[in-house]
């Protein structure tokens, strides 16, 4: 009785053929394999050797020759590109063995994957927990590898695809990227690379909005980061964590509390009627939804076109340098950490005001306010009074705000109120329409302006 030796030639480059493969192709007396695949192995093999190839889709045929090469005495070789265990002919080999209740001893020698090998040309994508998913059909219903799908986006995993896009399956991948844009940021990064370890490499890094189907082919290996990957000097990098290895305490405490909201934000995306909005909606929407847990949010949200981008803007070149509350829980609810670090202060006036007749205390704030930083950034969360007088006092020529946030919260002049400001087109505004609103609502909408260079990437969790 003989024995069938199943090997992983690798991606197709010639050094990353392992030690053991060329020995094992050197010392059996029959190869069997793809006709493809002989191109590659040609210098390693015994000149006596006996070669058997077969076209492609022949993978039942081949192991069935290589049983009755090795049932008659003979070391046989199967080959398989990349490693034989994965989508490759080693499972097969094993169950043909089992029912044709075969003596003949199976060993199977390990290669480079495909997806390894795409994997060190991009950077280090695949340093933390992946799945590896194949788009063909031909042996696997397509409900199945949709669950599979959805469970690898929702569970955020680093995904490896094969097979992602043929000319009969042209339309496979980009399902898979709906599915995922359901669950991941548009941001998310993407790798891919073409005829990896061959003649015509090439490799591309991307995104998962940027991705086109049309760009890859059966010889592409598609890899898609996890809510931690990032593009780092045209490289996709996955990291393991050991630079979260800070020491317990207050700012292990802030890592959790990242993660979580991180969390969070991913369930949002995945619930959400429009996820498909401009990043300068999507993160101060995300916000306002995590800080309420109320999806009509995504109703009555207003944000004038490029708002949030011209307000971070601002705040980056150091033209924004004063925010302006109209009380302290808004204050108290806007993050120190980004304050800090874009050299940034709040100002509330409340409790710099003598009450006057006729006029309420938050009004005569923003008087005040007004006096010392006409041009702040002026957030709104509790009085409606203090945003009717910052328009009156616009109208008078008595404040110029670099934006405004508008979420007063009541039933007296709240609708009113942010119906007064509304008409400031030059002013960016973030407005929470009808009644609802809040300082904490407020104050969110504010940390998402000054952490918007943290959108693209979808991680909500600096400075909290």
């Amino acid at each position: 009785m003989g024995r069938i030796t199943v090997v992983g030639l690798g991606p197709g480059s010639p050094e990353d053929i392992t030690p053991a493969v060329r020995q094992a192709l050197r010392e059996c007396a029959v190869i069997v394999g793809y006709k493809y695949y002989f191109r590659l192995v040609g210098p390693y093999l015994n000149p006596e050797s006996v070669c058997i190839d077969t076209g492609m889709r022949r993978e039942r045929e081949r192991a069935e020759e290589a049983f009755r090469q090795a049932e008659a005495g003979r070391e046989v070789c199967v080959i398989s590109s990349g490693d034989a265990g994965i989508y490759g002919m080693a499972p097969l080999i094993w169950e043909m063995k089992r029912e044709r209740h075969s003596e003949v001893e199976v060993e199977v020698l390990p290669g480079i994957s495909a997806f390894q090998k795409a994997a060190s040309l991009l950077g280090a994508p695949i340093g933390h927990d992946l799945c590896l998913i194949s788009l063909s059909d031909l042996m696997t219903p397509w409900a199945f590898i949709e669950r599979r799908i959805q469970a690898a986006a929702m569970g955020d995993f680093v995904t490896a695809v094969y097979n992602p896009r043929s000319h009969e399956r042209y339309w496979q991948l980009e399902r898979l990227r709906e599915i995922f844009l359901r669950h991941r940021s548009p941001g998310t990064v993407v790798g891919y690379v073409r005829q990896a370890g061959r003649e015509g490499q090439k490799a591309v890094i991307t995104t998962l909005a940027e991705l086109k189907a049309e760009d890859v082919d059966m010889f592409t290996i598609v890899l898609i980061g996890n809510s931690h990957s990032y593009e780092w000097e045209s490289r996709f990098i996955t990291p393991r964590g050991y630079y979260d290895d800070a020491p317990a305490g207050e700012a292990a405490a802030e890592r959790a509390g990242a993660a979580i909201m991180m969390e969070s934000f991913r369930t949002i995306m995945g619930e959400l009627r429009q996820p498909d909005r401009p990043l300068g909606e999507l993160w101060p929407l995300l916000h306002a939804i995590h800080t309420t847990a109320d999806f009509t949010m995504e109703r009555i949200l207003h944000i004038d076109e490029g708002a949030v981008e011209k307000l971070y803007g601002m705040c980056r070149d150091g033209s924004l340098r004063h925010i302006v509350t109209d009380v302290t829980m808004v204050k108290s609810g806007i993050r120190r950490g980004a304050l800090r670090r874009l050299g940034i202060e709040v100002h509330c006036y409340l409790d710099d005001v003598e009450p006057q007749q006729g006029l309420t205390r938050s009004q005569l704030g923003i008087r005040r306010a007004a006096e010392e930083h006409p041009d702040a950034l002026y957030v709104f969360g509790n009085a409606p009074t203090a945003l009717m007088e910052l328009c009156r006092l616009i109208r008078n020529g008595g404040a110029r705000p670099a934006g405004i946030i508008a979420a007063p919260v009541g039933f007296v002049h709240v609708c009113e109120s942010k119906h007064m400001v509304k008409p400031f087109r030059e002013i960016p505004k973030l407005i929470v329409e009808g009644r609802k609103g809040g300082s904490t609502l407020a104050a969110t909408l504010t940390n998402a302006i000054l952490t918007f260079d943290d959108a693209a990437a979808l991680r909500p969790g600096r400075d909290v």
